[in-house]
């Protein structure tokens, strides 16, 4: 199995790191813009092989596509952060260029890939590649709401104080701090709901941690985050790769789903060999509903900034 990974920065290369340490794939190609950049990360990768064990092979490429022939998956995690100064507008524009750019290269190459959108403003990126592609809908999938969910669960086991592997909980919605919608009522420790250990303050302060989650850690670190983003890539090119139809949050196309439709957003999906295999329509409370509707609202408004691009 053969992974392509366009963009070589922190997380293109931590979701190649785990790729590779995990064995998920037997080739994995780095590709950037940056003269020698892939190459390097690639080559770093590679010296880590004795020491961890893995056979992968990992191969770093500047703007090489011919390298990414007949890869199964495809991610692709290239774009520019937001600049001071900088509007939504400008943001999405260019980073919907590159975007483009990167999926039309990427195809002629691999025709057949299933593409896993890292780059952002993600649900407004994935939706871009759908219409640009005209690919399927189970080919192309945003990765927010993995990313997103760990941290929720994460924050579920501090307040809890147990291991977060003995928690599952899931957040749906955009992929952004105002959009995202962690479902406590569903969230639970070894089968029994979290409302059973904690009280509704606990909560409501584990959901508005979860919904900040990039921003805290960009405030640490002066930059976004990398590792937890690059192990979510590669938890979700895992269940590609090897049809393990894991329940993962993602950013898919919605066709009346949850009332929605024309949208990328995050909801559960059953991700296998095909990529989206199902989209499981929940049952949500009211006010989940409201909040849900709310987040296609504002996602559905980003993506009239791609008008342009589009046209």
């Amino acid at each position: 199995m053969k992974v392509t990974i366009v963009g070589a920065g922190n997380v293109g290369a931590s979701c190649a790191d785990v790729i590779s340490y995990r064995g998920i794939a037997s080739e994995v190609v780095l590709l950037d813009i940056k003269e020698g950049f892939a190459e390097g990360k690639a080559m770093d990768l590679m010296q880590c092989a004795t020491n961890t064990g893995f056979n992968t092979v990992i191969t770093g490429v500047t703007n090489d596509y011919s390298k990414t022939a007949n890869s199964n998956v495809v991610v692709i995690t290239s774009g520019i952060p937001r600049k001071p100064g900088m509007t939504r507008e400008e943001l999405i524009g260019i980073n919907a260029g590159i975007v483009k750019t990167v999926a039309d290269n990427v195809l002629t190459h691999s025709p057949n890939a299933i593409i896993v959108v890292v780059s952002n403003p993600m649900d407004t990126m994935t939706y871009l590649t759908l219409k640009a592609t005209g690919l399927p809908k189970n080919r192309v999938i945003g990765m927010g709401g993995a990313l997103d969910s760990s941290r929720f669960r994460y924050y579920l086991s501090r307040a809890l104080d147990k291991p977060s592997n003995d928690v599952s909980a899931m957040v749906i919605g955009g992929h952004g701090d105002t959009t995202m919608i962690p479902l406590t009522r569903l969230a639970s420790y070894n089968g029994i709901p979290v409302s059973e250990f904690l009280s509704e303050e606990e909560l409501a302060k584990v959901a508005a941690a979860t919904m900040v989650g990039g921003a805290t850690l960009t405030g640490l670190l002066g930059t976004s985050a990398w590792y937890a983003p690059g192990a979510s890539v590669a938890y979700l090119v895992d269940s590609i790769l090897n049809d393990q139809k894991k329940m993962i949050a993602c950013s898919v196309m919605l066709d009346g789903e949850y009332g929605q439709s024309d949208i990328c957003i995050g909801v559960p999906c059953i991700i296998g060999k095909n990529g989206i295999e199902e989209i499981l329509d929940i049952t949500l409370n009211d006010a989940e509903k409201e909040k849900f509707a709310k987040s296609a609202e504002a996602v559905i408004n980003m993506n009239e900034d791609l008008k342009s691009v589009l046209a």
